[in-house]
């Protein structure tokens, strides 16, 4: 088969709607890489450097952001992340597609840096069963809660750019259209610039 160019392939959604247990689903069977972020916060218990994260410092964040070395950044919770842009490219021109499980704010910057990446947002049914959802994991108060409804509101009503919706109501469905829409993507002309005259033959 002719080669490609690998997909960047960036799913969102609020807190609760069940995204990364669709991004592992799509991982399991397909062959893709996962992003790593850089961060300027201290690992957590089993987090290992490289593998969960790049841990670096903020002189050392800082002078990369000036340097331009990243595709995405942000300030979260007092702490730098972002996604560095030389690997993504390495990795992208070695036909490899790249999943990224990232925030609304960091999708729209990788909008701009990304010109082949596409762009999924992941839905719950409904307010009240994100709500339930949250309430069910058990590892959040009640004001941790109330800050990411109220940022889910805020992310749900901003995903009108987003080229496609999937709402999480069934799990199953909800994996075959993410699954579609991942194969459709790798069919994209623009990831196959040189196919036509390699099959013209000029």
């Amino acid at each position: 088969m002719m080669g490609r160019q690998g997909v960047p392939l960036i799913l969102c959604a609020p807190s609760g709607a069940g995204k990364s247990t669709l991004v592992k689903k799509l991982c399991e069977e397909f062959d893709l890489s996962f992003s790593i972020s850089c961060t300027t916060r201290l690992p957590r218990a089993g987090e290992k450097d490289s593998i969960h994260y790049h841990f670096i410092d903020k002189d050392t964040f800082e002078k990369k952001i000036q340097a331009n070395e990243f595709a995405e950044w942000a300030i979260v919770h007092g702490n730098y992340y972002g996604t560095p842009l030389k690997p993504l490219i390495e990795t992208l021109e070695k036909g490899k597609d790249i999943i990224f499980d990232i925030d609304i704010q960091g999708a729209a910057q990788l909008l701009l840096s990304l010109p082949t990446a596409r762009f999924v947002f992941i839905l719950p049914p409904s307010l009240e069963i994100l709500k339930n959802r949250l309430e069910l994991r058990g590892t959040d108060s009640a004001e941790v809660i109330e800050k990411r409804m109220k940022n889910a509101i805020g992310e749900i009503k901003n995903s009108h750019w987003f080229e496609a919706w999937i709402v999480n109501d069934n799990l199953e469905r909800a994996y075959d259209e993410l699954r579609s829409f991942y194969l459709s993507c790798t069919l994209a002309p623009k990831l196959r610039p040189q196919l036509i005259k390699n099959i013209l033959g000029k």
